[in-house]
């Protein structure tokens, strides 16, 4: 295994561990356009949440209840481990499990978990391998990186239900694993090509500024997926997920255009409102508080996709406004 210390400090030098599930579509919390632009420099996020809080200053808790349920000695490293061949890869382990005594190498790497009660459905019985699959996805990336052929996943479900999961190192699924990160680390970040986005918030992200004015000509599909679009916005049961499927597909030919244009007529446009403004409360109870003006904020809102029907003369157009 070899150490890097210095890429404690910037991530978007290497891939990690918590980064391979959303690279591969399987994260909840994150997509692959999150972090492109992380390793691209573009957005680098400093994670601060309640949950990731807590789940930062449970770790420990977890680590004993699992040395207490094992009997096996555990070791604390905050180094960096990265690949022997992919200086890209990187991993941050959260204990090194020593079955044999700390004198000995480490046979067994330690995840450690906390997740809602709620969330059991998504895991197997405790001593199986059935963990969500951007956890079995994160074991195979440590595995990868450190040689270690055994991970254990220690979870604990709210403060009663605590559980133990065994991943054994699966060479072919971590080759598959292993070539995905590697198309990513070319095709994407060494390039500077975003990967295709997901979602909605994936354009938003990605053209969160468009180009006054600027129009683009929609394709045939794209005509297609408006009309699709009005046809279920009409019906009384519609379906959210097809809706914005189809509002993803027209942001990403959009781009950072602001209309989408057919045969001369506007099909959508995509632009941000004017940015309203506020008083900063605390730099005017701190400073001058009767100099309002000088102490505005700009708030700029993101931008709205209007998609509008599509009729036999560009006056006639109707419009539905969707956030």
């Amino acid at each position: 295994m070899l150490k890097n210390h210095d890429f404690t400090q910037d991530r978007t030098k290497y891939i990690g561990g918590s980064d391979i599930g959303a690279i591969l579509g399987l994260s909840s919390f994150r997509s692959p356009i999150d972090v492109w632009l992380e390793k691209t420099g573009k957005a680098v996020k400093q994670p601060d949440s309640l949950p990731l809080r807590f789940g930062s200053f449970v770790e420990e808790f977890v680590a004993n209840e699992y040395a207490k349920a094992t009997g096996f000695c555990l070791r604390h490293d905050e180094s960096i481990y990265i690949h022997p061949t992919y200086q890209f890869m990187g991993a941050h382990i959260d204990r090194f499990i020593h079955t044999d005594g700390l004198e000995e190498p480490p046979t067994k790497i330690l995840e450690c978990k906390t997740a809602n009660p709620f969330s059991r459905g998504q895991w197997g019985e405790s001593g199986s391998d059935q963990v969500p699959m951007s956890y079995l996805c994160q074991a195979i990336w440590y595995m990868a990186v450190t040689g270690i052929n055994q991970t254990d996943v220690a979870v604990l479900f709210g403060n009663t239900d605590f559980r133990i999961y065994h991943i054994e190192r699966d060479m072919e699924l971590e080759n598959l694993v292993l070539d995905k990160a590697l198309h990513f680390w070319h095709e994407h970040v060494l390039k500077d090509i975003p990967p295709p986005v997901q979602s909605e918030a994936d354009c938003q992200l990605l053209f969160s500024k468009g180009q006054a004015q600027h129009s683009v000509e929609a394709n045939s599909q794209t005509v297609d997926l408006v009309r699709r679009f009005h046809q279920l916005s009409q019906q009384s049961e519609v379906c959210e997920g097809e809706l914005s499927a189809i509002k993803t597909q027209i942001m990403a030919q959009m781009q950072d255009a602001e209309i989408l244009t057919h045969e001369g007529s506007v099909l959508a446009t995509w632009k941000a409102p004017k940015p309203s403004y506020r008083i900063d409360t605390k730099r005017l109870q701190s400073e001058e508080a009767a100099i309002f003006d000088q102490y505005k904020v700009m708030n700029q809102a993101s931008r709205r996709l209007v998609i509008k029907a599509i009729t036999e003369q560009s006056a006639g157009n109707k419009t539905l406004e969707v956030a």
